[in-house]
């Protein structure tokens, strides 16, 4: 694709007929204001935003953001890969904001303790993303990421929000670490990556599972042979944006409005009128969030 191709927004899909959430979105991360995503996302039938906070400043924005906009919710929470950074610094360049001094367990039950304040917000719906990352985190930093990941899971059951995971090459230890903290009432697989056998344990649990652009790559058989199977009552559709953008417009920015790009192609995975899948996903949308 040529480099003026990468830089053009996708054109706006044909509108859905049923309004549907976006249930994973970073709006800070995207080239546009707060107003103009929203509008341009209701004009094709995506009415719901939730804007999920990956660090203390990225959560105090989310929370803000969605207590200023009726249809914004936010989510509050450490990413998986901010937790090591705290504690250790940024040995290895992770750091979106530059390299960090090491600031130990201390700043590390600080910034928990922030997450928690904003958790008791009524805009905040989830805590999340958290959860663990094997795929860019080393082994000395895997304690502080399960150390937070715990930590996370506790302050959505006392709050009684809905717990959003990340979840990238962990699977077996994220379902682990679950099982022994007791998951909260309401749990959401962001960005779905576990197969089908993965599905159907999330399934039995109630877990929620949100599939994401990267369900239309032709390499995503896996996806799709978990989305398939996976219940219908329990599917969210969300952008990552401006991440995981659909095809045919891998490459180019994500944003809301490409939602039903993704959806479309998940209702032929299962099998289901573009109707029928936006109708559930909604109301599924609404109850994980409970908004």
């Amino acid at each position: 694709m040529a480099k003026q191709d990468k830089d053009t927004p996708p054109p706006l899909p044909e509108p859905l007929r049923v309004p549907v959430a976006d249930s994973h979105t970073h709006l800070d991360m995207q080239g546009t204001t707060v107003e103009e995503a929203l509008a341009t996302a209701a004009s094709v039938g995506v009415t719901t935003l939730v804007q999920v906070g990956c660090d203390l400043n990225g959560s105090r924005w989310a929370a803000d953001t969605a207590a200023a906009h009726e249809a914004i919710h936010a989510t509050v929470a450490l990413h998986p890969n901010e937790a090591p950074r705290i504690v250790l610094g940024d040995p290895d360049g992770w750091s979106r904001q530059g390299a960090r001094e090491p600031g130990g367990d201390a700043a590390l039950d600080a910034a928990l303790a922030e997450i928690d304040a904003l958790a008791a917000r009524p805009e905040v719906r989830g805590v999340g993303e958290t959860g663990l990352d094997h795929f860019r985190t080393g082994p000395e930093g895997m304690a502080a990421q399960e150390r937070s990941f715990r930590a996370h899971i506790e302050i959505a059951k006392r709050h009684g929000k809905a717990l959003v995971i990340h979840d990238r090459e962990a699977h077996d230890d994220v379902l682990r670490i679950l099982r022994e903290e007791g998951a909260p009432d309401r749990v959401v697989f962001h960005c779905y990556s576990g197969d089908a056998a993965m599905a159907e344990v999330c399934a039995a649990a109630g877990y929620f599972m949100s599939f994401a652009g990267n369900v239309t790559f032709k390499n995503a058989q896996p996806l799709r042979d978990a989305l398939a199977i996976a219940p219908p009552e329990l599917l969210l559709v969300e952008t990552d944006a401006p991440f995981l953008t659909p095809a045919p417009y891998r490459g180019r920015a994500n944003a809301p409005y490409l939602i039903p790009l993704t959806l479309r192609a998940m209702a032929d995975v299962k099998g289901m009128t573009e109707d029928a899948l936006a109708s559930a996903v909604a109301a599924n949308t609404a109850r994980a969030f409970d908004y």
